[in-house]
């Protein structure tokens, strides 16, 4: 696990280079913030989170499947890992942050997260 990158992965580029087509411009995991989110727009006070699937326990999506060996330990691990998204996610909206998050497996479909994305920036 020491391996697993928390910033600069595929997925997180794949968005930001949508945002950035899309002529936003924002900054990049800011750790000051709760969460360090992937994308920030500090003037329009609005964050995107890009998760990973498996590691934050995307509910109904077949890269969500926990493993079936050592499972107290997945368990215990992804788990924390849900509760921990939602106190950041809470902590954000009370200081009027408005939040989305992008899911990985929303990447294979290229055109509907555009929409998506130009929909919340614009709101």
């Amino acid at each position: 696990m020491s391996r697993v990158r928390g910033k600069g992965t595929s997925p997180e580029t794949a968005v930001c280079s949508m945002v950035h087509r899309l002529g936003y411009r924002f900054r990049k995991n800011i750790s000051s913030l709760p969460g360090k989110p992937d994308i920030v727009q500090k003037k329009h006070r609005k964050i995107i989170f890009v998760h990973g699937c498996f590691w934050h326990s995307h509910k109904d999506c077949m890269r969500s499947s926990r493993p079936n060996t050592n499972t107290e330990f997945w368990n215990k691990k992804l788990d924390a890992n849900m509760v921990r998204d939602e106190n950041h996610l809470q902590i954000l909206q009370h200081q009027g942050w408005r939040v989305l998050t992008v899911w990985q497996c929303e990447l294979l479909e290229p055109d509907t997260l555009l929409d998506k994305l130009k929909n919340f920036l614009e709101s």
